[in-house]
Order: C-alpha cells, then structure tokens, then sequence
C-alpha cells in the first residue's frame, strides 16, 4: 500500500511539474523570428526612439512574450502595431511585408519622413500614415492590399498622380487622401470600390470629373478645394457631399446616356447634416411629382429622347442626300466663293462629309483667328461616290513642335560637328550615330542623327510628333531633350551633353586617364539609373517602356550622376522592336524577348539587373573572347549570387576589395531579383528603388556609428578609406 501510495503521489508531482513548466513556457514564447526582424527594422527606421522603451539586448528579442510597447501578438505573431503620437521621428521601414499577420499597423501623428515603402503587409485592413512629412508617391502596391478597409494618409506630402488600382480593394470602407498635393484625374477603378462609405479627398489638386464615384455605396464624401470640373452626380446630392472650391459646371447636367437606370426613391430625399454647396442643384419635389402625375418616367423619357434622335437621324439623312443633288455649277461656285467665313450651318454640312483626302492639314492657319474656307472639291466625282458609310472619317491630328525644345538648321549642326565628322563621333546606337556638337558660345551638346533606314525621308510630321512626346520626359536622370533638325529628309535630336560619357567605357574602355569606378559610385549609379526607370514605369502617362538598357544608354555627368539616354525614342519610332532584334545577342535582352520580340516593364527590369551586374563585376554582358562557360555574364554569375565566398571572387577586380561585404550581398540580392528567369518574379522599378535606397541608409546608419563610436572617434576621416567603405 505504501508502495502503491508513493508511486500515486510521484505521478502527481510529475504531472504538476510538467503543468508549471508549460505555464512558464506560454509566458515566455518565442516571437516568430521573421517578425523579430521586422520589429527590430522598424526600431531601427526610427533612430531607435528611446520614448518606445524596446529592449536592445538579444536576450529579450520577443515582444510578444515581454509585451513592447505598441505591440499586440497573438501566439507568437504580431498582429497589431500602434505607434501614433509618440514624437518619433526617421523614417517607415521596408521589409514591412515579411509581417504577413499584422492586421493593423498605425504610424499617425508622429514626425516621419521619406517615402511610404513599397513593401507592405500583406494582410493589413487598418493601415494610418496620417499628419506626418511623406513625401513622393502613393505606392501601387496598395493594389495587391486585398483585405484593406481602412486607408488613412491624410496631412503629409504626397504628390504626383494616384496610381492605384483599385479593382482587388472591394473591402475598403474609408479612404483618407486629403491634405496633400495629389494630382490627375482619380482612377476609374474606383468605380469598383463596393464597400466603400467614407472618403475624404479634399485639399489636394485632383482634376477631372468625380464620375467614377456616382454609384458608390458613399455615406460623407469631402471634395473641396481642388480643381474638379463637370456635373455633380445626381446620386451624390443626395449624401453628405462637401464639394466648395472647384470648378464645377453651371446650369443643368446633360441627360444620362441611354440605359441608365433610375433613381432609387431612397436617394430622392435629402440626408440631414449635408454640408453642401449651393453650386449643386437638387431636384425639387415639385418637379418630381409633376413626372409621376403625368405618367411618364425616367425610362420613358428615355425612350422619347431616343426616338427624337432616331427620327432626327433620318432628316438630315435625306437633306444630305438632297444637298449631293446639287449641280456641277453650284458646286464650283461654292469652291470658288471668296475667303469670307461661311455660314455656320454650311460650314457644319461641309465639314461632316469630307473624307481625309480632302483635308490639307500643312495649309491650315494656326493663328487666333481661323478662315473658314471650304476644302478643295473633285468637280469629276459626285457625292455618291464617296462610300460614307463604308468609310469611316479619319481626321489626322495636328502635331506641332514643342516649346520648350529648340528648332536648328541641319546648317547649323553640320558647322558645329564638323559636318558630322568622325572625329566628333561620340557613339553608334541602334536608331543612329551621335555627334559632339561645339557652339560658338562654348556650350556643348550631343546630336543624335537617326539613320535614314529607321525614320524615312517623307517622316516629318511623324518626327514632330516623336520630338513633342519625348520633350515631356523631365527627370534628373533623364538626358534631356534640348532641341531637334528636321531638314531636307534628315531627322535629328540634341541632347544635353555628360562630359564623362558613357558607363560602359567607364567599365570596359580604359586609357591612361580613366579611373576605376569605386563601390559608392557603382551604387549611385545603379540608384539613380533605377529611378530614372521607375519614373518611365510608374509615374509617365502613358508609361513609357525604354526597350533598350544598357551600360551604353547611362551617360555620366561631371560628378558621375547617371542620366538615361534614348528615353521614349523606341516607344515611337516604328518598327523599333525589329531594329532592337537586329542587336540580339549583347546579353541584355530578357529571354521572353528573344522568344517573342515584345518588349515589357519586365524586360526592362531584366536589363537592369544585367547592368547592376556589370557593376559588381566589371565584364561586359557577352563576352566571346572568355571561356564558354564564362561568355554570358547572367548565366555565369547567377547561381552565385547567394553564395558570399563566389561573390568575393566575383568582383571587379579593379576595386582592390574596398567595399563593404554585407553592401555588396544585398546589391547581389537586388541583381537576383531582376535577372530571374520568370517575368513575372521580377519586382517593379519602384521596389528596386526602395531596396536600393535601403542599402544606403543602411549604410549611413553604419557611417554614422563608425564615425562618431567611442572606439574610433572621427580620426579617419580626414582619407578616403572609410568613405570608400561606407555603403
């Protein structure tokens, strides 16, 4: 009995061991490591903020089982981050999107700066950025943010046009843009947004109508204080509408097209607590029970307005027909009238039937006051014999040269080239030959001559269009267009000129003036040509794909800034997919390229990471003078990308190993992304942008503690060594 007593009382003791250990071990659960980086980022983003009291000993790294400030878990995962109004400054951390449980993450009302990361939480539904100093762009990322329901980025300084999709964001309930400096006409998917009640768009410089928000399920909309045009949808009188400072259209809005559906009675009464704008004009209940008195509704005007227009069509029809019937006298004194103006339903019948053969668009007066006179008339054909309505009218458009862009004589540009001489060639691209063109006032620029096989000798109003499109690329690292020749069949661009030329003969072109490149140029370069590119992606419109990134296209200034050439040019020349084919085989060309011909934003981003590998490694993109194996530099370096041993061994060898081991890994993470096979994997510009510029912040963060630390104090300053080693 004693025996069998002891053995009872032992399994009670184990039993009660074993529950005390497990309740110790609930309370110390280890964060999910994925998520202690991230936090520990964020800290980091934030100059490690002293006001959030967060452990920085390794010991404690887990804010769920010591519970930080700020931060919610459940289990071991983040889920909830709330740091609003604590004076934090620095700015929002990348990586954000390894947080793939946080639900809420909440920044508001502190003093943060930068740009909002690209990389996000997958899964967020809350996400609050407000009354802080952002800068730059709404991401595009928020497209991909599918279950977001509130998004709140009011009181910073966005800028530029919104560029967001939202077709996936069927879930988002508020949306607050307002108090920024957001451009452009407001996206029509926001049409889609189907569970949207709330949003504040105010006190930015939005354009365009709000048409896209007429049948959203709205509660309180502010647009004040912007520059809106157009109707107010009849819908979103009927909310509680703020809508003061634009430019709305007076009088009565025109008819709805044909097909849309009536008003819900619901919405024919007002909401109390409107905040409205005079300028918006209700219907009245008189009118309203006037239509139901009469017996005719919204689908029954409709129908009256379509049958007006049918009946109408059907007149002026026969009076066409009746006016074709004119004699052959009539018609020539009609072409031989004088200049005056014609009457302005003539000029109306007259205009409505000609063909395009008819119009001589280069005779037409582009000065303020137009002379209305009738085109050219074939007096041997009738007006039967023009197939109207086989044909459609096809009216080309007026293209005329930019402003802001010089006009030159092929004289002028043959005296300061040396008629085009080939001691002024700088160099020879797909398109054609560039010239370095001396001024009489000692300014120098660069003359691009299209070859005769890309643009045609009849090309010139086309040209005028290609030059007007491309003046409209501005950026710091985008040569610019300065001016253009378009004379005698030849076509010409002049480009702002980079004493330094090109990267490529920065890397493989050596004299006994050159220099090697060191790591902090290559990163410059790599950062600034990678904006050059998310500006053409991301925020042109239309966007523009540059189709030819190379090592010869990014032109260096006197203080090695990186400045992208031949910008938009492949966009309009014809047939230039073709020529780019022609230069197959230079190891910059993705393979869906070579496969298919068409070049994407994908392929683009390809190039990219091959000229990011030409910077870590000083060899051109093919090389046929190495061994097999070696001749494409893509399929040469990257399976060891990864591997930080191949990596050193990898490097340009004319860096003399002056560069930062964990600055060089990450830049070769960057080049893995962009060179990976499947187009699909590879990350948007503006993800490379952000990745890159992580690098360097990392850097400066590290400079800074190198610099100023108590073991080394500022006494190395004074070379070149540590700045050398700084990214």
């Amino acid at each position: 009995m004693v025996d069998v007593g002891g053995g009872g009382g032992g399994g009670r003791l184990l039993m009660l061991i074993l529950l005390l250990f497990s309740c110790i071990l609930s309370a110390t659960a280890t964060t999910d490591p994925t998520d202690v980086t991230s936090i520990k980022a964020i800290f980091q983003s934030l100059n490690s903020p002293p006001q959030l009291g967060w452990p920085t000993a390794n010991a404690n790294d887990d804010p769920c089982g010591h519970s930080w400030k700020g931060i919610t878990c459940s289990a071991n995962r983040v889920t909830h981050i709330h740091l609003s109004n604590l004076a934090l400054s620095g700015t929002l951390s990348y990586g954000l999107q390894d947080l793939t449980s946080l639900t809420t993450l909440d920044m508001s009302n502190n003093n943060l700066v930068g740009t909002i990361p690209y990389q996000l939480p997958p899964n967020v539904q809350r996400l609050n950025f407000a009354y802080n100093n952002l800068t730059g762009t709404v991401p595009y990322s928020i497209s991909n943010l599918t279950s977001l329901t509130d998004l709140n980025l009011n009181h910073n300084q966005l800028q530029q046009a919104l560029n967001v999709n939202f077709q996936n964001l069927s879930t988002l309930s508020k949306l607050d843009l307002s108090f920024n400096s957001l451009t452009g006409d407001l996206p029509q998917t926001m049409s889609s947004l189907s569970g949207i009640t709330t949003m504040y768009l105010q006190n930015n410089q939005f354009t365009g109508t709000i048409d896209s928000l007429a049948n959203l399920p709205l509660n309180s909309l502010n647009v004040e204080n912007n520059n809106f045009t157009g109707w107010i949808p009849e819908r979103l009188k009927n909310i509680d509408l703020q809508m003061g400072g634009n430019a709305w259209s007076s009088g009565p809005a025109p008819p709805p097209p044909p097909g849309t559906p009536p008003l819900h009675k619901s919405n024919q009464h007002h909401k109390s607590g409107g905040g409205r704008s005079s300028t918006g004009q209700h219907p009245s209940s008189d009118t309203i029970n006037e239509g139901k008195k009469s017996g005719i509704g919204s689908g029954g005007i409709v129908g009256i307005v379509i049958s007006i227009i049918f009946v109408g069509a059907i007149i002026a029809f026969f009076l066409v027909k009746r006016k074709s019937k004119k004699s052959s006298s009539d018609l020539e004194k009609l072409g031989n009238q004088s200049t005056g103006p014609l009457p302005s339903n003539e000029v109306h019948e007259i205009t409505s039937v000609q063909t395009s053969s008819m119009l001589d668009l280069k005779k037409l007066d582009t000065s303020d006051s137009i002379n209305l006179k009738p085109p050219p008339i074939d007096l041997h054909k009738s007006f039967e014999d023009n197939e109207f309505s086989n044909k459609p009218t096809i009216v080309k458009k007026i293209v005329t040269a930019p402003v802001d862009v010089q006009s030159y004589s092929i004289a002028d540009l043959q005296i300061t080239t040396g008629s085009f001489n080939v001691d002024h060639l700088i160099d020879e691209g797909s398109f054609g030959r560039v010239y370095r063109a001396q001024f009489d006032d000692g300014k120098v620029l660069a003359v691009k001559k299209i070859d005769s096989s890309v643009l045609p000798n009849d090309f010139s109003e086309d040209f005028i269009e290609i030059v007007s499109n491309i003046s409209y690329l501005h950026h710091p690292n985008v040569t610019e267009l300065v001016g253009y020749c378009s004379e005698h069949g030849q076509h010409l661009l002049v480009y702002e000129f980079h004493k330094n030329g090109s990267l490529h003969d920065f890397l493989h072109v050596s004299d006994e003036y050159s220099k090697p490149l060191i790591w902090n140029s290559r990163v410059k370069i790599a950062l600034g040509t990678a904006r050059a590119l998310e500006y053409l992606h991301e925020v042109c419109s239309p966007s523009v794909v540059h189709k030819n990134i190379k090592s010869a296209n990014i032109l260096l200034d006197a203080e090695l800034n990186p400045h992208l050439s031949d910008c938009g040019l492949a966009n309009y020349i014809p047939n230039a997919e073709q020529i780019l084919n022609h230069n197959a085989g230079s190891g910059y060309d993705a393979s869906e390229v070579a496969m298919s011909g068409q070049y994407t934003f994908k392929s683009d981003v390809y190039s990219f990471g091959v000229v990011m590998l030409e910077l870590l490694c000083g060899r051109k993109p093919f090389d046929s003078s190495r061994a097999r194996p070696e001749q494409s530099l893509v399929r040469w370096a990257t399976p060891q990308l990864h591997d930080i041993d191949a990596l050193a061994k990898m490097v340009d060898p004319s860096l003399k190993g002056l560069y930062p081991v964990k600055s060089l890994s990450r830049f070769a993470d960057v080049i893995a992304l962009c060179v990976q096979p499947e187009p699909e994997f590879r990350p948007p510009m503006s993800e490379v942008v952000q990745s890159l510029v992580r690098l360097v912040q990392r850097a400066n963060m590290s400079r800074r503690t190198f610099t100023f630390g108590s073991d080394h104090g500022g006494s190395l300053r004074g070379s070149d060594e540590p700045a050398i080693r700084d990214i």
